[in-house]
């Protein structure tokens, strides 16, 4: 392996954050960090002082162009409160110690929702300083703009990051796992008013089954409407396995082996206040689910 090789690897990681911050999806985000790659072999980069900084800037210039392209060809989020929503791609682990650990600095799913909705220039602003710590000089010179404008993107944007995202999770992960546990288990045993009792009263489910589970694709707002669905779905319940989401406490059902869904909470004060559910079987067949789809 060149040094160079080796300086690229070792900021993969960071690399990766970055764009799949910016676009909510794995594939994408590992596009864009060899593209990248593909650029630093191409660049003399010998007056560059902070090689690791402007790695960054250039990712963040791979995904606005890529942002943009997709905005192009209309495959952008729609915009409206109760618009059909795309979900980001998850972020699926195990549910243990080591895992959790790994997964402790993951950005949740309803906050990727939440970026899926800002404009590209946005997103790229509020990622990239609020998320990553890159000056505002830096990031002028990917927008081509000056650093006041920069700086207004990103203030505008955290302003709509703000107003439309959830409250912050329960930092302890048991507690999360609590909630989901209790909901599952009044889901099974059909137990409408401990159902109710464990959702927030303003809980919003946010479902995508994709081209394949199209009717799948819904919004269900308030305790009551959520706890019917959960009912409605009961039979499934014993199939959901403890999984990681996005750094968040989740589940992986998964009927005899085959992934239904992969379902992520957000747990604030011991209350469901979220649940982003992927039931599309396209985009979960692209998912690493070993061990958490087993069929026992």
């Amino acid at each position: 392996m060149t040094a160079d090789e080796e300086f690229f690897e070792a900021h993969r990681r960071h690399l990766r954050a970055v764009a799949y911050r910016m676009l909510g999806s794995l594939s994408d985000a590992e596009d864009a960090v060899q593209e990248a790659w593909l650029r630093y072999q191409r660049a003399d980069t010998g007056g560059v002082t902070n090689l690791g900084g402007w790695l960054t800037t250039v990712v963040g210039r791979i995904c606005l162009d890529m942002l943009r392209s997709r905005a192009s060809r209309r495959e952008e989020p729609l915009e409206g409160e109760d618009a059909p929503v795309r979900l980001p791609d998850p972020v699926v682990r195990r549910a243990d110690p080591e895992e959790a650990a790994l997964a402790a600095d993951e950005v949740g799913l309803a906050m990727l929702v939440v970026l899926d909705r800002l404009g590209p220039a946005e997103r790229l602003a509020f990622v990239l300083h609020d998320m990553f710590a890159v000056p505002f000089e830096q990031i002028a010179e990917v927008l081509d703009r000056t650093p006041n404008s920069a700086a207004q993107l990103a203030s505008r944007a955290r302003r709509r990051v703000r107003t439309a995202s959830p409250q912050q999770p329960d930092p302890d992960m048991a507690r999360q796992r609590e909630a989901v546990d209790a909901f599952f288990a009044a889901s099974r045993e059909g137990d409408f008013d401990a159902l109710v009792a464990v959702l927030h009263p303003d809980i919003v489910v946010v479902a995508d089954g994709g081209t394949a589970r199209r009717s799948a694709s819904q919004v269900l707002r308030g305790a009551r409407t959520v706890a019917e669905g959960a009912v409605t779905y009961a039979r499934l319940s014993p199939w959901a396995r403890p999984a990681i989401i996005n750094g968040t406490a989740g589940v992986v059902v998964a009927p005899r082996g085959r992934p239904f869904s992969v379902m992520a909470f957000t747990v604030v004060d011991g209350k469901i206040v979220e649940i982003h559910a992927l039931v599309d079987p396209e985009r979960l067949a692209e998912l690493d689910l070993a061990g958490l789809a087993d069929g026992q």
